[in-house]
């Protein structure tokens, strides 16, 4: 199977990386040409164009950081699609986007699956993080192999768009699960707590999250560094916030999230890290809130496992048609 990966960003040169690591005929494209050089020095070959890239790769993986960056670079791939081929969307973009993409794709023979993932940059590094995939069971069926090599907990949320809808609404909870530890951090600091003790309790009580227990780190050392930035915060959020109103769900913290991050990026601009949304609170407090001990970024210490099928609670495994 040749695989064509476009996007070699934060977390696309991770995911790739996991598939040049495990042995895939590998054909990379990014508008960075240090990046794609730096895939090609590990053995991988260079596109000329996302068109050569569909015609010449079975499959075809897309990891772009806004839905306009995924239509157009559809728009130059679509000539190129015939029966066989398969595009996998690992962006996190619209669902309602995704759907009239993928209509496209499957007008012309193709296969289209949304499949973001979720579990921070350090875990797409390893090959740990977990995928959803939006798709007919049969084409997940034919797509799980190589799913499990780019991550190890694979889900199957149902017909395309329905990966997005769930990427959208995890990414929505961790946003609100940001907020609320910044504001446990700056509160606990305020009152006179130990840093390092604050962080343990809230560890080791019914606070804990896996937000805590990652940004939360780099927050107390100072670094920030998450890979990831409040421009691509606001863009999640305000995915999800239109979810809610295409459904009708009056929604009270969605409004207020999208106005902190609006005015986090207005004071310290739409690429800086998102945890230092922190900052809006240290600026208003006066207090730095950082202890040593942790680390500047956040690197996955379990092994590379592979990966399986997550089958929801209650639901028995489906199987493809026959």
């Amino acid at each position: 199977m040749k695989v064509g990966f476009i996007g070699l960003g934060n977390v696309g040169g991770k995911l790739s990386g996991s598939l040049l690591r495990n042995g895939f005929d590998l054909t990379v494209l990014d508008r960075k040409p240090e990046l794609v050089a730096g895939f090609v020095g590990r053995g991988a070959a260079a596109a000329g164009d996302a068109a050569n890239l569909m015609r010449d790769c079975d499959v075809v993986i897309t990891c772009l950081p806004s839905p306009a960056a995924s239509a157009a670079v559809m728009e130059e791939m679509l000539p190129e699609v015939v029966p066989g081929k398969i595009w996998l969307e690992m962006s996190t973009t619209d669902d309602a986007e995704i759907r009239r993409l993928a209509a496209l794709v499957e007008a012309k023979g193709g296969t289209a699956v949304d499949c973001p993932v979720s579990g921070g940059c350090h875990r797409a590094d390893t090959g740990n993080i977990s995928i959803f995939a939006g798709c007919e069971r049969e084409t997940f069926e034919r797509v799980l192999p190589l799913l499990m090599t780019l991550g190890r907990r694979v889900l199957h949320t149902g017909p395309v768009g329905s990966a997005s809808v769930l990427k959208v609404v995890t990414n929505y909870l961790a946003t609100a699960n940001l907020v609320s530890v910044c504001e446990a951090l700056v509160t606990a600091k305020a009152a006179g707590m130990d840093m390092n003790t604050a962080y343990e309790a809230i560890k080791i009580s019914s606070g804990t999250s896996f937000v805590h227990e990652t940004e939360s780190q780099v927050i107390l050392n100072g670094s920030r560094d998450i890979s990831f930035t409040m421009d691509l915060v606001a863009k999640d959020i305000g995915l999800f916030q239109a979810i809610a109103d295409r459904a009708g769900v009056p929604l009270e913290i969605s409004p207020l999230l999208n106005e902190i991050f609006r005015d986090g990026q207005e004071r310290y601009g739409p690429r800086e890290l998102s945890p230092n949304i922190i900052r809006r609170l240290e600026d208003a407090t006066g207090l730095d809130i950082r202890a040593p001990g942790f680390p500047p970024e956040m690197v996955d210490d379990e092994p590379e496992e592979p990966g399986y099928e997550v089958v929801p609670t209650g639901i028995a495994r489906p199987v493809a048609a026959e």
